[in-house]
């Protein structure tokens, strides 16, 4: 439920101090469990306890987190998102931890190092385990208690987590307060809204589960019950719905962070609307908040909603009345791009009271157009055509034989950047002719604000007297007709049975929020297939009639937050002019794009004096004084370790945040965000989030496809030949393995063959020939002359595939140069000799003075001796007093023991 691009995490710094715990493996046994120091840059140090506990009978993978002294203090359970891990909200845990709460985060059955198979949190499974959970934290003495055998405890997490949150305050009563995220209100209305299969993100749900042989039995037969009639049956529904928050909605009663995200085909703001009525309804408090990402991708808004979330429980665990959990309902407005810094601007709205999702209604008159001979949204003409039959408010078309070729929509792993880019007008959706019938406003005479879910109503007819299956959207269409924007790439199924035909029925839209420009006119299109649900197989005919005006909601009590002037800009005009002036000059020169550099033109990369302080903080560096270079045809391994400012340094190259001080150069120009040089660079940076049913070829032509570039400059033949994929490209992704879909996402990377390749962890979740096999791609793609940059913490394989390094640490460049400098400098000698060397040899030589250690190499004809006071010359003098028959002597030395010296500050 959770795909890769949708982690809520966030990045916390690293000190030296937990670098040098986890170096000198500072771990002891407590009560059974690990425990290890977790410092942060202030006080007080986060402890991690790490255990396996059996709360409902099967093995439970934990982590327990706490930092200060003895006092009592409330306590929190994180849930992670669905085929993750508790690994996934370490770093949230760290942070509520610091902040005075006692933290426990667990792997869900099925997943990490739990034991069980996953039954989608069934209240005998993983809510149960949840209640042993509480149970657990009832005895830590440190964890304040209501009563005995009942802590003060909190639940959040997103998704997966998110709705086990939810069940676990309808079926445990001891649970105080809670924050789900981007999750469900009812799963089977999740897949199987309105009695129609959402086939795509069930079948990425059940792949990122690790295939259907991980869920519990009866859930397999179900899916695959389903996935092969196309339709789910009762039964189906009814064990989706028996394991949702919604069969508890009576029992939830508990003040309730509802988050919520707009980029989200998969759960979208209507499971939200639904949790806020029935928890309202109860009569405790609850706030809503729709975020700008989502399960499609997009900005989770991390540190906002994490920063809203401790504010919730602050407020309601901790009971301090006077902290501010922000106001009843709150959303994300996204609309045009800062000249400053070419990011998409984004503003809060807000109301003192949830509006629902039909508060000021506004009825917006429609007319027949047609469906077209021209897809929709194809560019020009895309307004023209005419339909199968169209008669006044009529409009008639067919659902083609397999339901293919199918409307697109959103597009799990890609959707989240279309609907992004749809609050800027721009968008990618597809409607083919004859296959769908269309009702336009006539051009907006003012802006119209929709926030919530249009409705609409209509009389629907389908030939045979079969049920009907179509799809609504409402299309935001330019004055010119040119262009249409389909807001937040999403779309509402429906099923409609012979018995509710050919009378009026009203029709729920998407839920959005969205402003439609003056000028610009609305666009209510039903379609009869769409790419992520399943549509009949039996060709159909569909006849649709307009029943009334398409109604939207306005929600007039939500205000967007302006920004406002000093009160001293209008006591004090002069100063203010003065001071505006002053900061004009100012941003000019901040925000000024720095001329190329002739002489930098032939080099991919050139940092220098880079530096990126922590948000909030004045003299905290993520980076500091960062400056190195990068030649063509170089493969250079970014080595640090956890917090030594690696990923803030990517960011920076990508252009995604901007540095503090410094500045970073592509062939020789300045990187700025959205850069043109930019196109130059291809980044893999997280996992991406193919479409499990098409082909790898057909994934990296939607892809292509979804940048807006011409397809000859794609070079995908030529990145696929590097690739290595072979006859795999014409096979669905889902039969793909692991080490598969990593290269087809290098293979994405790739497209355009930019000159500069980054590679974020691409061997992640690789077994050894997997891995060699991607040290391959990594150095042929170099061989052309082309430029990678690789962050790894697999040693070994940087040592084998990179030519060049830059280790960091602490946000600081240790040291930067050519593998085989680094390696072969240090006080590691290689001896080979010419017989075996027996272990007693090799104690002996150890003993000597000024060694530090000697150990046998695998294959027995060698020694590895550690200098410690003891010089090379006087180290063979020894050897040959003590006969040994030596054949070489030189220095060497592991990349890792280069790394352990170098970011220890020599003392490996």
């Amino acid at each position: 439920m959770e795909t890769p691009t949708v982690r809520w995490r966030r990045l916390l710094p690293r000190t030296p101090a937990r670098w040098a715990a986890a170096v000198a493996v500072l771990a002891v046994l407590v009560g059974g469990g690990t425990w290890t120091a977790v410092a942060d840059d202030g006080p007080p140090a986060v402890q991690r306890e790490d255990r396996m506990l059996r709360p409902g009978g099967v093995e439970i993978d934990t982590s327990y987190f706490t930092a200060g002294g003895s006092g009592k203090r409330p306590a929190v359970l994180i849930g992670h998102g669905f085929g993750g891990s508790k690994n996934d909200v370490r770093a949230q845990a760290e942070k509520l931890a610091a902040d005075g709460y006692a933290v426990l985060t667990w792997s869900a059955r099925g997943f990490g190092k739990s034991g069980g198979a996953i039954s989608l949190n069934d209240p005998e499974g993983e809510v149960k385990d949840v209640s042993g959970l509480i149970d657990w934290l009832a005895g830590r003495p440190e964890v304040e208690l209501d009563k005995k055998g009942d802590p003060r405890v909190g639940l959040t997490g997103a998704s997966y987590g998110g709705a086990v949150s939810l069940l676990a305050a309808g079926y445990d009563q001891r649970v105080d307060a809670i924050a789900p995220v981007i999750t469900y209100w009812n799963l089977a209305d999740a897949l199987f809204p309105d009695g129609v299969f959402k086939k795509l993100w069930a079948g990425i749900f059940v792949t990122s589960g690790g295939g259907c042989e991980k869920f519990e039995k009866k859930l397999c037969e179900m899916y695959e019950r389903v996935a092969v009639s196309g339709k789910p049956d009762a039964a189906a529904t009814e064990l989706l719905t028996e394991r949702s928050p919604s069969a508890v909605a009576d029992r939830i009663k508990v003040p309730s962070l509802l988050v919520q995200g707009q980029s989200d085909s998969l759960f979208p703001l209507g499971h939200a609307d639904a949790m806020q009525k029935a928890i309202s309804a109860n009569g405790a408090p609850v706030s809503v908040d729709w975020i700008s990402g989502g399960h499609d991708g997009g900005d989770s808004e991390t540190a906002r909603v994490e920063g809203r979330v401790g504010s919730w429980f602050d407020r309601y665990l901790k009971e301090e009345t006077g902290t501010d959990t922000g106001p009843a309902f709150r959303v994300t407005r996204t609309g045009g791009i800062d000249s400053t810094d070419g990011a998409a601007l984004k503003r809060g709205a807000s109301s003192d009271t949830y509006p629902g999702l039909r508060s000021g209604g506004r009825e917006i008159p429609l007319r027949a157009t047609g469906g077209g001979g021209t897809p929709a949204g194809a560019g020009a003409g895309a307004g023209a055509g005419t339909a199968t039959k169209s008669t006044g408010s009529a409009e008639t078309f067919r659902n083609p034989a397999g339901a293919v070729p199918p409307a697109i929509s959103a597009v799990p792993g890609v959707g989240g950047g279309l609907s992004q880019l749809s609050s800027l007008g721009v968008g990618l959706s597809l409607d083919f002719p004859g296959q769908f019938g269309r009702f336009e406003s006539a051009p907006l005479a003012t802006s119209v604000r929709v926030t919530g879910t249009p409705t609409v109503r209509v009389n629907v007819k389908e030939a045979a007297g079969q049920d009907a299956v179509l799809f609504g959207k409402v299309y935001d269409v330019s004055p010119d007709g040119r262009q249409q924007v389909l807001p937040s790439q999403l779309v509402a199924p429906y099923r409609i049975t012979p018995d509710q035909q050919g009378k009026p029925i009203e029709l729920a839209l998407p839920a959005v929020d969205h402003e439609f420009d003056a000028g610009h006119r609305m666009r209510l299109v039903f379609s009869a297939t769409d790419l992520g649900y399943a549509s009949p197989a039996e060709p159909a005919t569909y006849t649709v009639t307009a029943d009334g005006p398409l109604t939207v909601p306005t929600a007039p009590a939500v205000a967007t937050a302006a920004a406002t002037l000093p009160w001293w800009t209008w006591g004090l005009p002069a100063a203010a002019l003065v001071i505006a002036a002053g900061l004009l000059i100012t941003a000019r020169r901040r925000t000024a794009t720095p001329a190329p550099d002739p002489a930098l033109t032939d080099v991919p990369l050139q940092i220098t004096g880079l530096s990126k302080k922590y948000a909030k903080s004045v003299d905290r560096y993520a980076v500091r004084e960062l400056s190195f270079r990068v030649e063509k045809g170089q493969v250079l391994g970014l080595l640090g370790p956890n917090g030594a400012g690696k990923t803030t340094t990517l960011r920076m190259l990508m252009g995604l945040i901007a540095p503090d001080e410094g500045e970073i150069r592509v062939f020789g120009q300045a990187i700025r965000p959205g850069a043109p040089v930019l196109s130059r660079v291809g980044a893999f940076v997280e996992g991406a989030g193919f479409l499990p049913h098409l082909s790898g070829r057909a994934n990296l032509d939607l892809y292509w496809q979804a940048t807006g570039r011409p397809a000859e400059d794609a070079h995908i033949e030529e990145a696929l030949e590097i690739a290595g994929l072979g006859d795999a490209l014409a096979r669905a992704v889902r039969t793909y393995s692991q080490g598969m879909r990593q290269r087809l996402a290098i293979a994405q990377a790739m497209l355009g063959m930019p000159d500069l390749l980054i590679l974020d962890e691409p061997t992640n979740g690789l077994d050894p020939p997997q891995i060699r096999e991607m040290r391959d791609v990594m150095i042929r793609y170099a061989a052309g002359g082309r430029t990678v940059i690789v962050s790894s913490h697999l040693l070994s394989e940087v040592e084998q595939s990179c030519t060049h390094l830059v280790v960091m640490d602490r946000g600081r460049l240790v040291q930067a140069g050519p593998v085989a400098e680094i390696t072969g400098s240090g006080d590691m000698i290689l001896v080979t000799v010419a017989e075996t060397v027996s272990e007693p040899l090799a104690e002996k030589v150890a003993s000597l003075p000024g060694i530090g250690s000697a150990v046998r190499t695998d294959d027995g004809r060698g020694l590895l001796v550690r200098l410690d006071g003891a010089t090379a010359s006087r180290l063979v003098a020894d050897l040959v007093r003590l006969d040994v028959p030596v054949t070489g002597v030189g220095p060497h030395r592991r990349l890792e023991d280069a790394f352990l010296t170098l970011i220890s500050g020599g003392a490996a």
